[in-house]
């Protein structure tokens, strides 16, 4: 049957004068269709037409999410229930007429499901709807449909009176209203339900829940049904009973009067007991987030091992999470308070803080600081900076303080306090470890530095050049020397002894010395290996050295006459005065590994311009990823450096080696020039 369709002033006229009609104003907000639906279930359920539901709710939905969306104004719903059917109502108050919408017969087919996005409402409402058609009032448009009531489907109506109690199904209902959803929005969606009921029971015309999380934000509209309660009217407050820090209440603007303020309190316990769960989950999920928050911490501050950048980094990760400042301050040796490092969360107020970090006196931010770091406990400070300081203490040894500033709006909770502390035992730490590794660096520095020759000789027309690149902080078994042996004669040696720290450089002192006071007392470069030798294979403790050793001479003319000694060591380059490039060298036996050596001697003659670069593994073997930097490319590298000092030499191959991989070095590098400079 074609569907009844048109233009009218108000709804179908002639329905029964026992109708009940309900009518209500919804703002322009996200939870509103959820509040029509329930004005219109609420509706069908007293009415007793529950056969309609399904239906009446997806039209009312449809109809007013598209007030919603589209016109983007407040919407008037107005349900009409009789016992022949319902009619409900949308209309909004946009300027421009109703979305047009071709008219035709009632859409009798089942399949809606490849109509457009556009549009799809109106024929939703054709296709449900016994009739429906179009509001056009002085200051509002809308959409009217009408569900009639089916042969069979139900009880009769029975439409309730103003003066009688709510009813068992009224009141079941009210009790077993929930949500699933647990979000903000079903929180909200819930308590706009439980509100539309309340005040359908009370006969209020309207009421607000407002709800505190204790967040610094204030107490805030969680939801709201119809107008808000006045002022200067007798209304219904409720608080709700809900564990700190949430707080809040359900307000209705109804009189206290018979069942109202029974109805109104029993809503604010069902409402609470959601909250509560709200409240327990988001603790939940707060703790888990800290957990996660202080995992990433640990692993960021354990990644550095550098004192300064340590103290940089700990600000960095308090502020804003943990606070709107942050300030850390270390001991000096004589227990001061020294600023290391400090940050805001508005960079314009960075220098206003660090004077007030600055300021001294009795009463001062900084006299607050350095008692929590003599007693060793947290303190608080007030005006004109609030918030909290905890010393930083680590393997018993007191090292400074951690300061963190509240947010203006929001004070520090027992949760973020703990956090707090264990932010700054976790930060003294990683201070603690980086002082000690700073330690250990140095050490290693100096004692690496005491096994290389402070300097090279200068010899005029002979030029000799080293670098040297440590890593880590533990001594490295890399070392080169350059030691006269007579008139125009020197020795040049580069070695590598395996493995690293305190025993690697014993035993690279322990070669260094021995072939010096070989050298010294004229022994030949055959013997100075057998020796050296021998003394690693009874004092050695097991380890190897690798040897380059190279006698050079100058001769009448200006050449000079290279003899070169490998046991066990990579080849050297030659570079000649031409660019072309050799490797020079036969292999022997490394030291101490084998109580008798085999090293075969190569001369080299090295003519003005010709050079020889002598190197450690640390540059052949240095990585990036899977790939080595390996000799051939070093001799390539080579190549274009013939013509250059042999200071420029070596700078150049250093920075060739370093600049091929990001990666930190994993060891030692080496690297000795002798160039024929006549």
């Amino acid at each position: 049957m074609p569907a009844e369709v048109g233009t009218r002033t108000s709804i179908p006229s002639g329905a029964p004068s026992e109708a009940l009609v309900r009518r209500t104003r919804l703002p322009n907000d996200r939870r509103t269709p959820a509040a029509a639906r329930a004005l219109v279930r609420s509706v069908l359920e007293e009415t007793g037409l529950v056969g309609l539901l399904n239906e009446a709710l997806l039209l009312t939905t449809e109809l007013s999410t598209n007030a919603v969306v589209h016109a983007n104004t407040e919407l008037e719903i107005e349900v009409s229930a009789d016992p022949g059917g319902l009619t409900v109502t949308v209309t909004d108050f946009a300027a421009g007429p109703v979305e047009q919408l071709t008219i035709g017969p009632k859409n009798e087919s089942a399949e809606i499901g490849e109509v457009a996005e556009r549009g799809r409402g109106l024929l939703l409402v054709d296709h449900f709807a016994s009739r429906w058609g179009t509001v056009h009032e002085g200051d509002g448009k809308g959409v009217w449909f009408r569900l009639d009531q089916r042969e069979g489907a139900g009880v009769p109506v029975r439409l309730p009176s103003a003066a009688e109690t709510p009813s068992l199904g009224a009141l079941t209902g009210l009790l077993r209203s929930g949500t699933d959803r647990h979000s903000d929005e079903g929180l909200a969606d819930l308590a706009a339900d439980l509100l539309s009921r309340l005040a359908r029971l009370t006969g209020a015309a309207g009421g607000v829940v407002r709800l505190d999380r204790g967040d610094g934000i204030g107490r805030q509209l969680l939801a709201r049904y119809g107008r808000a309660p006045r002022d200067n009217a007798d209304t219904i407050r409720v608080a709700l009973a809900v564990q700190r820090p949430y707080a809040g209440e359900l307000e209705l603007d109804a009189a206290p009067e018979g069942y109202a303020l029974a109805l109104a309190t029993m809503v604010a316990e069902r409402f609470a007991l959601h909250l509560e769960n709200d409240r327990l989950r988001r603790a939940d999920i707060r703790r888990q987030t800290w957990i996660t928050f202080l995992a990433e911490a640990s692993e960021l501050l354990a990644q550095s091992l550098d004192v300064n950048l340590t103290m940089a980094l700990i600000p960095q990760l308090v502020v804003p999470r943990l606070g709107q400042w942050c300030a850390v301050h270390t001991t000096d040796a004589w227990g001061r308070l020294q600023l290391a490092a400090a940050t805001h969360a508005d960079e314009s107020a960075l220098a206003q803080l660090h004077v007030t970090l600055a300021e001294p006196g009795p009463e001062s931010l900084l006299a607050r600081l350095e008692e929590a770091s003599r007693l060793g406990t947290q303190v608080m400070f007030n005006s004109p900076l609030e918030g909290y300081a905890v010393p930083l203490v680590a393997r018993g040894a007191r090292l400074g303080t951690l300061a963190v500033g509240r947010h203006p709006k929001h004070r520090h909770d027992g949760d973020e306090v703990a956090v707090l502390e264990d932010v700054a035992r976790r930060a003294a730490l990683a201070i603690d470890n980086a002082r000690i590794h700073d330690e250990r660096r140095t050490v290693a520095r100096t004692l690496q530095a005491s096994l290389l020759p402070p300097a090279l000789p200068r010899v005029e027309g002979i030029g000799f050049a080293a670098e040297y690149v440590p890593t880590g902080s533990e001594v490295g078994g890399d070392f080169y020397d350059v030691v006269p042996s007579g008139k125009d004669q020197w020795l040049v040696v580069v070695g590598d002894v395996s493995g690293k720290g305190v025993q690697a450089a014993t035993v690279t002192g322990l070669v260094r010395d021995v072939i010096r006071i070989l050298v010294d007392d004229g022994k030949a470069l055959s013997e100075i290996l057998w020796r050296v030798n021998r003394t690693l294979v009874q004092r050695g403790g097991g380890r190897y050295c690798t040897l380059a050793m190279a006698s050079v001479t100058r001769q009448p003319t200006g050449a000079l006459t290279v003899c070169l000694h490998l046991a066990g060591h990579d080849r050297a380059v030659l570079v000649r005065a031409d660019g072309k490039t050799s490797f020079v060298g036969d292999g022997g036996t490394a030291l101490g590994l084998l109580e008798t050596i085999t090293s075969p001697d190569v001369t080299i003659t090295l003519n003005s311009g010709d050079s020889l670069i002598f190197y450690t593994d640390g540059v052949t073997e240095r990585r990036r990823g899977r790939e080595l930097f390996g000799s051939a490319r070093l001799r390539e590298a080579s190549a274009p450096l013939a013509g250059y000092p042999a200071d420029v030499m070596a700078a150049r191959l250093r920075s060739t080696t370093i600049n091929f991989s990001v990666e930190e070095p994993r060891d030692d590098i080496a690297i000795l020039v002798l160039r024929n400079d006549a």
